[in-house]
């Protein structure tokens, strides 16, 4: 019989608040900050109350935006899954798993402000630092996720 070379028991407990007050601190703003912005800009996906910008953008990115709303679906898949990762980050309850589901939005954007807006990626890659720095926090909680093999 083949026996894991480790089993459920060996993994660590879901990560505790750091010790350091003025880390837990800054997890805690980061956290807020991530959780607003997504929850903010998800609804204002449905509700439309942020006025869009003056300047469209370039043609790429507006084609690219087209695209995804004549689809029907896509749009409103991600801003609601904006809003819910938004809202787990905020209530501070499934934050890995906010962190998880956000992971390839936030790719996306990445990608999108480097190859079709590059004059407006600072936010982007702001956002980016966030979500790395959150994910590095909650490392603990990921560890199973980023074993090479299952182990049940």
């Amino acid at each position: 019989m083949n026996t894991p070379s480790s089993t459920l028991s060996d993994v660590a407990p879901p990560a505790a608040p750091p010790a350091n007050p003025r880390l837990r601190l800054v997890q805690a703003i980061v956290r807020t900050l991530l959780g607003l912005m997504f929850t903010v800009f998800g609804l204002n996906g449905f509700l439309n109350f942020i006025p869009p910008p003056p300047d469209p953008g370039p043609e790429e990115a507006m084609a690219f935006g087209a695209a995804m709303m004549a689809t029907g679906y896509m749009m409103p898949l991600v801003k609601g899954t904006e809003v819910a990762a938004g809202l787990l980050l905020l209530a501070n309850r499934f934050v890995p798993l906010a962190l998880v589901v956000l992971a390839p939005v936030i790719v996306n954007i990445v990608a999108f402000h480097v190859f079709l807006a590059p004059a407006s990626s600072a936010m982007a890659f702001v956002i980016l630092a966030m979500e790395l720095f959150l994910a590095w926090s909650y490392r603990v909680a990921f560890r199973l996720l980023l074993q090479p093999r299952f182990v049940g």
